[in-house]
């Protein structure tokens, strides 16, 4: 049975509880906090890496196109709303993104230098030089640009993401 008292005053009863309460509740809010900065400390931050977004994010409503021509054969179908992003990202040599991740493709143009993509499903780079384009399919892998030339690296990236998704997510190394 407990019993009130004046304001302030914990009940008879629920007084022995309190201390294991808030010690459940610290431990609790501990691991969190914890669990947190470790994901953060495994991440791997972009180093020479300047991003700069050109446009976005552009609501795009669901797209069906299907062009062909003598040379090519393009299809794009979406399903619900999407976020398009258009950024430049400028990596310095020696420099790289960090293991990052995407929630939808990119089509990713070379400007200027070489770069050279780590993907987490695949243990070889792949080099992309300048005046060539590259897609990203986002999802279920990790991948990491590098500039492993003597020049700035210069990328466009147009992405087409889940609306209202991130536009990159950090992830830590294979």
């Amino acid at each position: 049975m407990f019993v009130f008292k004046k304001m302030g005053q914990v009940a008879k009863g629920a007084s022995r509880w309190m201390p294991r309460k808030l010690m459940l509740a610290a431990a609790f809010v501990a691991c969190a906090f914890g669990g947190l900065a470790i994901g953060i400390a495994w991440a791997t931050p972009s180093v020479g890496l300047t991003t700069t977004i050109l446009a976005g994010p552009s609501a795009l409503g669901e797209i069906h196109i299907h062009a062909r021509s003598d040379i090519n054969d393009v299809k794009i179908k979406t399903e619900g709303l999407s976020d398009v992003w258009v950024v430049q990202n400028t990596i310095t040599p020696g420099g790289h993104t960090g293991w990052h991740t995407h929630p939808g493709p990119s089509i990713i143009s070379v400007v200027s230098g070489t770069a050279t993509e780590y993907r987490s499903d695949e243990p070889d780079g792949v080099s992309h030089a300048a005046g060539t384009s590259f897609v990203d399919e986002g999802g279920d892998h990790a991948h990491i640009i590098v500039n492993e030339g003597d020049t700035d690296l210069v990328l466009i990236a147009v992405q087409i993401l889940p609306f209202g998704a991130p536009r990159k997510i950090d992830v830590p190394g294979p």
